[in-house]
């Protein structure tokens, strides 16, 4: 296939160009504050192995539970057993069911913004509470989700977290996967006007021998 001629190359150039400084600029309010968009919110959990329905409430006493830091895996931390039902693809390591509980304060400089978290993985079937309402279940546990937390926050008073993480249904993988938050948290931060989370794309719907069409644009 023909390369594009120099026109068109310059002016792909200059449009994925346009599209970074949009980029960029949905970041610079939040340099000017002082406030950074993306904050890791990796610290100070609370950890339950076992069922707890009563912990998605925001009333729920979590004294007694487990303090940790995420990234966590609860499986890595059980003995193994030939009897588990993960079997030899799972390195027979112990599944289950697990609870987690963040309590956090959120500035009220922050009420005129966009506010979501953002998991990069959680293995699997998880359902995220905050101050008890479910945001949503999310069955997969290789890939990253988020949710907006914004109507339901509490500004200037202590929010609360919870995920319940059920990874008790065997076999559902042909390798260790872990179990519970095994990779970071972050809270995100925007303006209610700004870029979504991959919410900017690239195609090529025409391509031929002499030419190539592109979109840049929303998914």
């Amino acid at each position: 296939m023909n390369s594009l001629n120099s026109h068109e190359e310059n002016h792909f150039i200059k449009q994925i160009a346009l599209a970074f400084i949009l980029f960029l600029c949905s970041f610079s309010g939040y340099t000017q504050n002082g406030m950074e968009r993306k904050q890791l919110f990796d610290y100070n959990w609370k950890f339950f192995l076992g069922d707890a329905p009563e912990a998605k409430s925001r009333e729920f006493n979590d004294e007694s539970w487990r303090k940790l830091d995420l990234p966590h895996d609860w499986s890595i931390e059980g003995q193994i057993q030939p009897k588990n039902p993960t079997g030899n693809a799972g390195g027979f390591f112990p599944p289950g069911i697990g609870w987690y509980r963040k309590t956090f304060k959120v500035p009220g400089e922050w009420r005129s913004e966009n506010i979501s978290i953002y998991f990069e993985g959680v293995y699997m079937n998880s359902e995220v509470f905050i101050n008890g309402k479910s945001l949503g279940v999310y069955p997969y546990g290789y890939s990253s989700f988020s949710y907006d937390l914004t109507p339901y926050l509490d500004f200037d008073k202590e929010n609360v977290i919870a995920v319940r993480v059920d990874n008790s249904q065997h076999v559902n993988s042909r390798w260790y996967s872990g179990s519970g938050i095994y990779r970071h948290v972050w809270m995100v931060v925007a303006n209610p006007i700004h870029v979504a989370h991959w919410g900017v794309g690239i195609s090529t719907p025409e391509v031929s021998s002499k030419k190539a069409g592109k979109n840049i644009g929303k998914k």
